[in-house]
């Protein structure tokens, strides 16, 4: 018969512990120490006490910022998770001493973190450019959508949200009706009934009160878009995992190391809004390292969300060496046009937002004659011109329209329009041959990006910037925001951004 040693690994032992050993040169936790203990200027903590003639001892500030990112970069966000960690992981308690905060403590000094993490950040880029992390050759930009402390199903327009609180209301009512009718209940159904119905009445007047004392938000365009009572500065966004209830968390990053110089959250879909902000930014923290002239010599890289005509003339003002990509840039790449796999992935994303329908006409579908400016659609039915000269995204168009008639008791109109028409028929409009002398933004951009050299600047942006956020989410579990309001999210996604920065340094720092 076999003969095993015994297995003793639920064996209680006392080991004698050396915390000076447990952090080695090489890793992030050294890295941490040797910056928080030895760099960073913490100062500016000590306006939050007032305990130097009574109270309590506070924790230093340099053991909670040790701790928390330790933990982020552990993927440990949850303060809960933070405290229990200081009891029983020897790399914390070598870290804090063998300081074990309570989570309470852990959590109010990450909501406060908003008027101290600038500085900290400022000052943790000052270590990496003086140990050459920074090339200030390219900069790259991008958003990454994280979810926030905030449930998506409290989310809505106002007047979605009013039909919400009507429907609880209703709901309230037929509890209390059942009741009235029947008077046999037991003790117990009446208490789950009793405590169903203050459950939706105190939902009900959640959704009253935020009503009654916010303004409704408003999209780019100045149409309602939705708003959240848990969390109002969030928004709700559609991701490749579904939807969530967050914010776009922006980065700026430098091609040389990945280090991030410019980071900052926005509570909405789109990027659109956030490019002139985010290059003001940079801008600010390039002064800040005395290097302000970068912009004149340094390029600049960002995908299609950013892309739009008051942007790139902002853009244009800057210095910077541009590449913004523009939603067609891809199908106009001759690599992109030849290859079936792209061919066949674009019209899979095609079928999915359609739902699997049919492909609606394109303007290549209808029949026009430039010279008599008539035009048919595929139903052969004569369309009337509705302008010689139409300026769309800076180009002119000739736009014809199928008459309201025609286009709602058509046989083909599911090819042709997606919905039943109501004040006109399909329009289409066409390139004119002869364009003005006037050349936009955007005709710039497409005609720099589409060259040789412009793809070949635009290819390294994937490798600047995609990195970044895929350590930060991925690698060091950093993925959803443990806070609620603007400055709060804003200061943690810092934090984020802070620990991937200290992680650059891990190896220079002996």
């Amino acid at each position: 018969m076999a003969n095993y040693k015994e297995d003793l690994s639920y064996q209680n032992k006392f080991i004698p512990v050396d915390f000076a050993e447990q952090v080695l040169p090489g890793t992030f936790e050294y890295a941490l120490a040797h910056i928080v203990e030895n760099h960073l200027d913490l100062s500016g903590f000590d306006s939050w006490y007032k305990n130097d003639t009574g109270g309590a001892a506070a924790y230093p500030p340099s053991v909670m910022l040790k701790i928390i990112l330790f933990a982020y970069s552990r993927g440990l966000i949850s303060s809960r998770r933070i405290s229990r960690a200081c009891k029983t992981n020897i790399t914390f308690m070598s870290l804090s001493g063998d300081i074990q905060p309570h989570y309470t403590s852990i959590a109010s000094f990450v909501a406060s973190m908003k008027d101290q993490i600038e500085p900290l950040f400022t000052e943790v880029l000052m270590i990496c450019d003086k140990e050459g992390l920074i090339g200030r050759q390219m900069f790259a930009i991008d958003g990454c959508k994280i979810s926030s402390n905030a449930s998506k199903e409290w989310s809505g327009t106002f007047e979605e949200l009013k039909r919400k609180e009507s429907k609880l209301r209703r709901a309230s009512k037929r509890i209390l009706a059942r009741h009235q009718a029947q008077d046999g209940l037991n003790e117990e159904e009446i208490n789950h009934d009793l405590k169903q119905k203050s459950k939706l009445d105190k939902s009900a007047d959640k959704i009253k009160q935020f009503l009654a004392t916010n303004k409704e938000k408003l999209g780019c365009r100045g149409k309602p878009v939705k708003s959240n009572i848990t969390d109002p500065d969030s928004a709700k966004m559609t991701t490749s995992k579904g939807t969530i209830q967050g914010y776009n968390g922006i980065a700026t990053s430098d091609d040389k190391h990945q280090v991030i110089l410019q980071a900052t959250t926005c509570g909405s879909v789109g990027e659109q809004q956030t490019l002139q902000p985010a290059v003001k930014q940079l801008k600010e923290q390039l002064e800040k390292l005395s290097t302000e002239d970068t912009f004149k010599t340094a390029k600049f890289t960002a995908d299609s969300g950013f892309h739009s005509e008051k942007n790139l003339e902002f853009m244009a003002t800057t210095g910077l060496d541009v590449y913004i990509a523009d939603t067609g840039f891809r199908s106009r790449n001759p690599l992109f046009q030849e290859s079936k796999t792209y061919q066949d992935e674009k019209e899979k994303r095609r079928l999915k937002r359609s739902k699997g329908k049919d492909r609606l006409f394109v303007p290549a579908d209808f029949y026009v004659d430039k010279k008599t400016m008539t035009c048919r659609c595929p139903a052969g039915k004569l369309m009337w011109l509705k302008s010689r000269n139409a300026k769309i995204t800076g180009r002119y168009y000739f736009t014809f329209a199928g008459y309201l008639k025609d286009c709602r008791n058509c046989s083909i109109r599911p090819k042709c329009m997606k919905h039943t028409p109501k004040s006109c028929g399909r329009q289409v409009s066409f390139l004119k041959d002869k364009q003005p002398e006037i050349v936009s933004y955007g005709q710039k951009m497409k005609v720099k990006i589409d060259s040789s050299s412009g793809r070949r600047q635009y290819s390294k942006r994937l490798g600047t910037i995609e990195p970044v956020f895929g350590n930060i989410t991925t690698n060091k579990g950093m993925n959803r925001f443990t806070l609620c309001g603007q400055e709060k999210v804003n200061a943690q996604w810092q934090m984020y951004c802070l620990v991937h920065n200290i992680e650059k340094l891990r190896h220079s720092l002996h």
